[in-house]
């Protein structure tokens, strides 16, 4: 059936072009003078490499291996090891993507009757989305190898495009414990030392001290905000809701403004307990969102059926409403700590300079020390904020599968 529609080498050849075209465009760095060169080479390049796996697909890994080596060997010419190993990567795909065009496999999940207007439209669709998917997580490719920069710079350095060992470090790391040490060589007194005295530790502590507690709060609070609002009998629904959720619609600044004016008039300004306040309101309506969703397919006679047994209103949240909504309390807690964790807004506004968390260290230390330590910092965070929206995702398949719901 494939080969009836296969269309022809021309068009696998073609859409191969257009790629090479963009990659040579990123290729040129944003020198006008080259962009135009660097297309024209790269759609030709791309056209031609593309041309065997796209005559014969029957035979895919002689023409990866073509593909990833020729690429490779450009890259290697042109731009060092790095750029290299990145064309070899390239030449998997194009040589996999040329196969995929010339075969017809790429009508797989069309309707027959699709013509190519439609199926134009279908991928343009998904490559935009493919695009902006780049566009969130590429910030992120570039900061874990920064963090690893042997030289005190926000830049790839010859030694790193080069893959030699001497240009990679572990320094940036180590400096996390090892910054505002008064003895950070000592032997005796060392944790001590680090525990008092290192500005990263202290602010991870200062992010835990006031992010722990602010999870139990607004965790407390926003749960039982979903459950009254779920009630039928509960009056002004919307506008209640409507005030819960308002932290995240009002701009932060706002926010933090009004909580240390009002803070400022009951003494919780410049201390933990207020910070602690101004952290829950802004977790609260991540909670009240997370815990009204799993409330949602909740059937209510359950309620009813343990308080015609006897069971107590506590007893039967505890019972029978906490097992069911359970996922959804705990994702919305994950939210409320990453929201309190990643905070910098209200820290400006509300903390002392004793009470730094992590965000206003890293702040401070892009106004007033430059230093590579804040990308070791931030690819902690991303290890970190990775496996919470791992746990979220595995929640909310629990919580589908105890509503009944196929898992996605």
């Amino acid at each position: 059936m494939l080969e009836a529609i296969r269309p022809p080498v021309r068009f696998a050849a073609a859409w191969c072009g257009v790629a090479g075209a963009l990659i040579g465009l990123l290729t040129a760095y944003g020198d006008t003078s080259l962009m135009l060169p660097y297309m024209l080479a790269g759609a030709l390049l791309f056209a031609l490499l593309s041309l065997p796996a796209a005559i014969h697909p029957e035979s895919p890994g002689v023409a990866r291996a073509f593909c990833m080596l020729a690429l490779a060997l450009v890259g290697l010419a042109t731009h060092g090891i790095a750029f290299a190993l990145l064309m070899l990567a390239f030449g998997w795909v194009l040589a996999s993507a040329s196969a995929w065009l010339a075969t017809g496999r790429y009508r797989a999940g069309l309707p027959e009757y699709a013509g190519p207007r439609e199926v134009f439209l279908f991928y343009s669709f998904r490559g935009v989305c493919a695009l902006i998917f780049l566009f969130l997580v590429v910030p992120i490719f570039v900061v874990v190898p920064l963090s690893f920069n042997q030289e005190p710079y926000f830049s790839f350095t010859a030694g790193m495009l080069n893959l030699e060992p001497d240009a990679f470090s572990l320094r940036w790391y180590a400096d996390i414990v090892r910054n505002g040490m008064v003895a950070p060589d000592a032997e005796v007194g060392w944790w001590a030392d680090m525990w008092n005295n290192a500005q990263w530790i202290r602010s991870i502590k200062n992010s835990f001290i006031i992010g722990i507690p602010a999870t139990l709060l607004a965790t407390a609070l926003g749960t039982m905000a979903a459950v009254g609002l779920s009630r039928s009998e509960m009056p002004f629904k919307r506008t209640v809701m409507a005030l819960l959720i308002s932290p995240m619609v009002v701009p932060l600044v706002i926010t933090a403004s009004g909580l240390f004016f009002a803070f400022s008039q009951v003494g919780l300004a410049k201390t933990y307990p207020g910070l602690i306040f101004a952290h829950a309101v802004l977790g609260v309506p991540f909670v009240v969102i997370t815990v009204t969703a799993s409330l949602a397919g909740f059937d209510h006679n359950l309620v009813r059926a343990a308080s015609s047994l006897g069971a107590s209103p506590v007893r039967t949240f505890f019972k029978i409403q906490t097992p069911i909504i359970l996922p959804g309390v705990v994702s919305g807690a994950l939210f409320a700590f990453i929201t309190s964790f990643d905070e910098v807004v209200v820290i400006l506004q509300l903390g002392d300079v004793t009470q730094r968390t992590v965000p206003r260290q890293m702040f401070s230390g892009i106004r007033e020390q430059i230093s590579p330590t804040i990308l070791a910092v931030a690819t902690i965070f991303v290890l970190i904020s990775i496996l919470l929206l791992t746990t979220v995702a595995l929640l909310r398949r629990r919580a589908e599968r105890l509503h009944g719901m196929p898992a996605h």
